[in-house]
């Protein structure tokens, strides 16, 4: 992938952590110039209180081969994501090739262990407006420099590929509903050569992740006596190599409207984690988790 996205220009919408650094980090690693927003900078921290900044997301981004900017968007804000894009277009003379919208903000409102009706209304509809009306503004505003080209990608983060409950109403509904706004931005942006697909990693390995088991990234097998299916965890690279791969393929729009996989997609391109394992997550929940067999070795 190296070089492969050279000259290209990519905005991560939801940069500063998990799947979003990961994705813009293998973006800049194919050479690509990678607008990075969030939140949370070196001034002052979003509600979700983590540390991770949008400027370190972009430092990454330049060593690792491309060119990182950060930009501190609040994406509800729609006269935010206007200046956004605004400015994309004026230091890149109109060009953008890959949207990737990953706004999320739910890991503090998203509760597993109760129903709907008990839980806090408000933080639902919160988690609901983070989630998704984040994406819509967002691309809104960027898919008039994508159309403008007649080319380009949209990428919907979201989690599981499939309409299986998720665990938790308000979660459910905003995971499901990135799925749908793939499928309906690629009926709409394919007359105009712009691809739109939803993905997902697998069990992801984030910095929330880490810290939750109380390890780091360099020891993180030991958190599998807390949860041992995370012996089939994977970093934020694993989904971001495979944004980076759509955006190389030059017959990316094959994928439009669908719900893809990091898993999915190693097999297709052929690209690892950063330990040189493959993670297949998907074949693992559905053999492991949900069925019957104990040895999670064949999966990666």
């Amino acid at each position: 992938m190296e070089e492969a996205l050279r000259g290209r220009v990519a905005l991560v919408a939801g940069g500063t952590r998990g799947a979003g650094r990961g994705i813009a980090v293998e973006l800049g690693a194919a050479g690509a110039t990678v607008y990075v927003t969030g939140r949370t900078t070196c001034a002052s921290r979003s509600p979700v209180g983590r540390a991770e900044t949008i400027e370190d997301t972009a430092e990454l981004v330049t060593a690792a081969g491309g060119t990182g900017i950060a930009v501190p968007v609040d994406h509800l804000v729609p006269e935010q994501v206007a200046r956004l894009t605004a400015r994309i277009a004026a230091e890149q003379d109109g060009r953008l090739d890959v949207l990737v919208n990953d706004i999320w903000g739910g890991e503090r409102l998203t509760v597993f262990d109760r129903p709907f009706w008990r839980q806090s209304l408000d933080d639902g509809l919160t988690l609901y407006r983070n989630a998704i009306d984040t994406h819509v503004i967002t691309s809104w505003h960027a898919a008039p420099l994508l159309v403008a080209r007649g080319a380009g990608l949209v990428v919907e983060v979201t989690d599981g590929v499939d309409d299986a409950f998720r665990g938790s109403l308000y979660y459910d509904l905003a995971k499901t509903s990135v799925i749908r706004l793939a499928v309906a931005q690629s009926v709409e942006l394919t007359p105009h050569g712009v691809t739109a697909v939803a993905i997902t990693p697998g069990f992801l390995r984030s910095e929330e992740l880490l810290d939750h088991f109380g390890v780091t990234e360099q020891s993180w097998r030991d958190a599998a006596h807390k949860d041992p299916h995370f012996v089939l965890s994977e970093t934020p690279h694993f989904v971001g190599r495979a944004v980076a791969a759509l955006a190389a393929d030059p017959q990316v729009a094959r994928w439009t409207g669908q719900a893809l996989s990091s898993w999915q997609l190693a097999r297709e391109y052929g690209f690892t984690d950063l330990d040189g394992s493959r993670p297949d997550w998907g074949r693992y929940f559905v053999e492991v988790v949900l069925g019957d067999r104990t040895d999670p070795t064949d999966y990666r």
